[in-house]
């Protein structure tokens, strides 16, 4: 039999390999768009008890590896089981995502667990083991987790916001509260990407979704330090675990991203421009990305467009197809087939 890596295309970028067809695989590849998976959903009383049921949860995973023949599954979980899992109650509305108990004030963070319940996360490893027990020899699960910044965000002001003030303004006016916060989510992301690793997960990947509001200094403090931490830890466990950092909206702050955490790879958005990437992040570490969600909404021309600009910006490096950012609910099947087949030249 080969060797795990060669058999799995994306693994074998992540280790630096260049491939003639990139490997393939979309954030959010597992949701809404899909009517398969609006299926299922129905079953699942809540949003959050579908990622903790593992039956559900596998066969969400799969689904999209079934109908489009991706190079990776990514877990079907989210990135606040780390919040549920240090005590911090998380509940999902429908039509207005995702809500917790904000921890508005320093003495609010003595309501959470010092360590992560891992009792609390065993159905996502459980859903890791049935997806690998299932997956093609080629394809590659991927799990996750979001970084300490982002994830702070959501646990300071209970909620999504359009610029995350909340977090930035407690960062601030409580800079040591909120270190002590960011430092419980390095130990409890560590400690959550390794057990992902020992359930069975090939490469994880750390979602810095708020990375691009900070400032450079705050950059620096909240977003570099803290995720290379993180991978040091993770891999003082799990010596060879690739891993894939996705700081959005870094810009051209992605060369010290990559110069201070030592991924395997990086993920670009959108935003990024295609010379700037190949140039500057192609040559030191493997890139990932980064087709504008909203071209793959829009289909036709203007997404084989986009696609084949990307194709010959990284053709001659490491590189993995994936969007900017996640699919959107309103994507059309059709869409996404023509995606893979115009990046596997079908």
């Amino acid at each position: 039999m080969q060797n795990a890596r060669t058999d799995k295309p994306l693994l074998r970028v992540l280790a630096g390999e260049r491939v003639s067809v990139p490997p393939i695989w979309l954030m959010r590849q597992a949701g809404r768009y899909l009517p398969e998976y609006r299926r299922i959903r129905e079953e699942a009383e809540s949003f959050l008890s579908l990622c903790f049921n593992p039956r559900l949860a596998a066969e969400v995973t799969l689904q999209p590896i079934r109908r489009f023949a991706f190079d990776a599954a990514i877990v079907f979980s989210d990135i606040l089981v780390v919040p549920h899992a240090l005590g911090q109650r998380v509940r999902f509305e429908v039509g207005e995502g995702p809500r917790l108990d904000a921890l508005s004030e320093p003495d609010a963070l003595q309501r959470l667990r010092p360590t992560i319940d891992h009792a609390a996360l065993a159905p996502v490893y459980e859903t890791i083991a049935q997806v690998k027990s299932q997956l093609p020899l080629a394809v590659a699960l991927v799990g996750f987790c979001g970084a300490p910044w982002t994830v702070a965000t959501y646990m300071i002001a209970g909620r999504g916001t359009a610029d995350q003030l909340p977090a930035r303004l407690f960062a601030y006016q409580h800079p040591r509260a909120f270190a002590e916060l960011i430092e419980r989510l390095v130990d409890a992301s560590s400690a959550y990407l390794a057990g992902q690793f020992e359930a069975g997960a090939d490469a994880v990947q750390i979602f810095d979704t708020w990375a691009g509001i900070l400032p450079d200094e705050e950059f620096r403090k909240w977003c570099t330090e803290p995720v290379a931490r993180i991978v040091a830890t993770v891999r003082s466990r799990i010596p060879e675990a690739r891993i894939i950092g996705f700081p959005r909206g870094a810009g051209t702050r992605l060369e010290r991203y990559l110069a201070a955490v030592p991924v395997d790879a990086i993920g670009l958005d959108w935003m990024v421009d295609l010379s700037f990437a190949r140039e500057h992040l192609q040559k030191q570490r493997p890139i990932q990305g980064n087709l504008d969600p909203l071209a793959l909404l829009a289909g036709g021309d203007t997404l084989d467009r986009a696609v084949d600009a990307i194709l010959d910006a990284f053709a001659e490096g490491p590189f993995i197809f994936n969007l900017g950012h996640g699919v959107l609910p309103e994507t059309p099947v059709a869409h996404v087939e023509q995606l893979v087949a115009r990046v596997r030249r079908a």
